[in-house]
This record gives structure tokens, sequence and C-alpha cells, in this order.
């Protein structure tokens, strides 16, 4: 064999070893256990019985053709199934309300039920270029200027979640678009070793806790070249409550992301009972939020060892329906307010009346680029509560935006007053302690915040503030 004809089975060999999941050659079409794919046949026992068949078979492909649209109530993954969309295929989820009867929350029912879900499985994949639908605007109310009504609910509530995916132990979500979800996207739960690579989520922007990726209680998670756009926050950092078992949540890594929200693109909290540590953000863009990177805390949980490096911040101002004013970056820690019914029941912990908030500290922040009609808001509710916070080469732009008034920092949820009124610095520090901000470059619009101070920087009851220029 010659030399050319070498090279040329070798990388026959190397572009075969790298194609992506290793699949078992076992190809279930969901069409072949009696689906329809018209849009109003319930599909879901064709699609659930596609699943039981692959795992059962050892594992392999379970196929959602192209040219279909799948109208489906809840179904259940499985363990070394990948569930893959093929182009222009799309899956629907059902409108009928009295489906939904497994809650996201174990036994709290009052956040939403499961669509998609799975539970104590390994290697699951979600892969193709088709579309999961969860057909948003069917559980609405009415639509406002602002968001849509949210239905009357005290204890219940009947919206889907479109992925639940619990104590998963090697998850890859790649490709997919999901759009329209009535409540949380991607949920992960106590999952270990997740890749979600390249997807596209498109919610309804006025859709309230449309959430597009929430990591719960899961490390070693990793989530890149993504879109996302969602009225609430895009990728939220947490530790429910209700799955304290799981422990921390630890060693997260998103990189080159593009978000769009109502609420703020980049959260971590405002739900952590435990700790969330070594988390790396870099090359991500956020655009026309209402809050930009927001470390919320309000619950006992720490957060620690968090990197925001070489992003992009727009901001605006949006009503007081979506919470955040214009901060294009934000670290706070505040007992969460005690009068709110969902509080009441499932944030505190067992047995408790009110809650207490846990330490920030260790944040560094550097080579962000900020556009916003607000400043940088730094707060705790006791001195040294959120301490070593670093800004390092932070370019702050402020301008008049919208036709909002401005001068307001959010502090929601939170015990007591949930805004404070001030003007607009470039950075409000307040509470807070050993707070170093290096070479910050501030300049102000043509067009001023109404409540503009002209000022760098105001600190109130706060200790060991520098600034170096």
């Amino acid at each position: 064999m010659n030399i050319k004809n070498i090279i040329f089975v070798f990388c026959c060999l190397l572009l075969t070893s790298c194609g992506g999941q290793k699949q078992s050659g076992n190809v279930f079409n969901i069409m072949d256990f009696g689906a329809v794919g018209d849009g109003k046949a319930d599909d879901a026992p064709a699609i659930q019985a596609a699943v039981d068949a692959c795992t059962k078979a050892g594992g392999g492909r379970v196929l959602v053709p192209a040219g279909h649209t799948f109208l489906c109530s809840p179904f259940k993954l499985a363990s070394f199934v990948e569930l893959h969309l093929e182009a222009n295929s799309r899956l629907l989820a059902n409108p009928d309300e009295t489906v939904y009867t497994e809650s996201a929350f174990r036994e709290n029912r009052g956040e939403g039920m499961m669509w998609i879900s799975g539970k104590n499985l390994k290697q699951v994949f979600i892969t193709g270029t088709g579309t999961i639908d969860g057909n948003g605007v069917a559980f609405m109310g009415k639509e406002l200027e602002d968001s849509y009504e949210l239905k009357p609910v005290t204890d219940f509530d009947p919206r889907p979640h479109v992925l639940t995916l619990e104590a998963i132990d090697r998850l890859v979500i790649r490709d997919v678009t999901i759009c329209n979800s009535p409540y949380w996207t991607v949920h992960l739960i106590g999952c270990k070793d997740a890749v979600i690579d390249g997807i596209s989520i498109r919610n309804n922007l006025k859709i309230r806790n449309g959430d597009g990726i929430d990591v719960d209680h899961s490390r070693h998670v990793r989530i890149a070249n993504c879109y996302i756009e969602s009225g609430d926050d895009c990728i939220c950092l947490k530790n429910r409550r209700e799955f304290e078992e799981y422990g921390s949540c630890e060693d997260i890594v998103v990189t080159n992301c593009t978000m769009v929200s109502r609420s703020c693109a980049i959260k971590i909290g405002s739900e952590n009972m435990d700790v969330i540590n070594n988390v790396l953000f870099n090359n991500c863009i956020v655009r026309d939020s209402n809050r930009g990177i927001g470390i919320q805390n309000r619950d006992e949980g720490t957060v620690t060892n968090v990197v925001f490096d070489n992003m992009i911040v727009d901001c605006r101002l949006w009503s007081d329906v979506w919470w955040g004013k214009a901060e294009p970056i934000y670290v706070t820690s505040y007992p969460r307010a005690v009068g709110n019914h969902k509080d009441a029941g499932w944030r505190f912990p067992k047995g408790a009346t009110e809650g207490r908030c846990g330490e920030v500290s260790r944040i560094w922040f550097s080579n962000v680029k900020c556009i916003s009609e607000n400043g940088i808001f730094v707060g705790g509710d006791v001195p040294g509560k959120v301490n070593h916070i670093y800004f390092d080469d932070i370019n702050l732009q402020l301008l008049k935006r919208t036709d909002y008034p401005g001068g307001v920092y959010d502090k929601r949820p939170c015990d007591g007053e949930g805004f404070v009124n001030d003007k607009v610095y470039g950075f409000y520090i307040d509470t807070a302690s050993d707070i170093f901000i290096n070479c910050p470059r501030l300049t102000w619009g043509d067009t001023r915040p109404i409540a503009a101070s002209g000022e760098l920087l105001k600190q109130k009851a706060s200790t060991n503030v520098v600034v170096a220029q």
C-alpha cells in the first residue's frame, strides 16, 4: 500500500472515531410504533413504546422522523437511549392541562408539572436539528403589554416544564431547538457529566418563569455555543430545597453563548440551600436584557470561586413584572421575604417560618463591557456577608434607552423593601467588604439616565473598597 492510501485510510478511521457518541446500530422509528405525526393525535404512547423497546434492546436511537409534528403528552426517557430529532421534525406539547399530573418538584405541585423527563439514568442523549415545542401560550392567560397573565393557581400549577432530568450520569443535549416553554425549559437535577452544546432555546419573552437552562445540585456540567432567549433567566445555577440529597452545584463551565432575557440573563440563585462553587462563564454575550449577570443569594447556601471573563453585557429597563433594574452586574445576599406563599411552603428549611442568607465571596469579573441604563450593584444584609469581589477592566457606558424613569436598584426577592431609590452610579456598593475595582472605565452617553450622578462610585456601610485607576 502506498503512502497516499495509508494516509487516506488513517483519515477515514480518524473521522469515524470523532463522529460523536457511539451508536449501537439499533434505530427505533417512533412511526413504527404507531405514531401518527399529524399534530392532532396523541403520539406519547408510541414514543414511550419506542423508548422502552430501545432501552430493552441494550440501547440505540429513538428516531423522530422529518416532516411531521408529533403532538404528545408526558413521556419518560431511558438509559442508553438517544432521542434524535431529524430536521423539520417537531415534538409538540399536548395543550390539555389535565394530562400533566407529575410535579416537576416532587411534593411541591405549585411550580409546574413534567412533560419530557428522566430519572436515575445513564447515558442519555437528545440530539438532532428538529424542534421540541412546549406550546407555551396554550397554557397562559390573557396577553398583557409586558407579559402573559398567569392563570390563578394556589398549590397546583399545570404548566409543563419541557425537560426535567434528574440523577442522569452522562447526559448530552446537542443541536436541537427548544421553543415556547410554558415554564422551565431544561432542568438538570443532581446530574453528573452533562454537556449541552449548540442548542437554541427560543421562548416567548412575555412568559414568566420561562427559564432557559437551570442547573440544580449538578456537577461537571459544560454548556457551550448556545443561543437562549427567555422571559425569565437564560442560565441559572441553584440548589433547590426539594432535591437537597444531591448536595452542591459545582464545576460548571459556560462558554460562547448568547442570551436575551426580560429578567436576568445569567443568574446564580435565588434558591440556594447548599454550596455553589467553582464556576466559569466566559466569551458570552448578553443583550437587550433587564439584568445581565446576577448573583442573587437568598438562602443559607454559599457562593464561592466564580469567574466571569471576556463578556459583553447590554441591558435596558423593563417593567416591574420582571426582577431587575438594568443592573449589568449584580452581586447580593439578602434573606428572602416571608410573605410569599411559595416561600412559606417550600423555600425555608423544614419547620422554619423564616430563612437566612449565606456568604458570597471570591467572585471575579474581568474584561466585561457593559452598556446599560444603570450601574453595577453589590450589596448584603449585614457587613461581611458579601466580600472579596474583584472587578478588573470593566468598561461601563451608561445612557438612557427607554421611557422608564430609572434611579432604582432591585433587591427582590428579599425581606423588607425591595427597591433602593438613588442616583445612578457606575458602582453602588452597599454593606459589603473587600471590594477591589481595578482599571474601571466609565462613560456617560449623550442621553444620560435621568438620575445620573456623574460619579463612578457610591459606597454605604462598606469597608475596604479599593479603586485603582
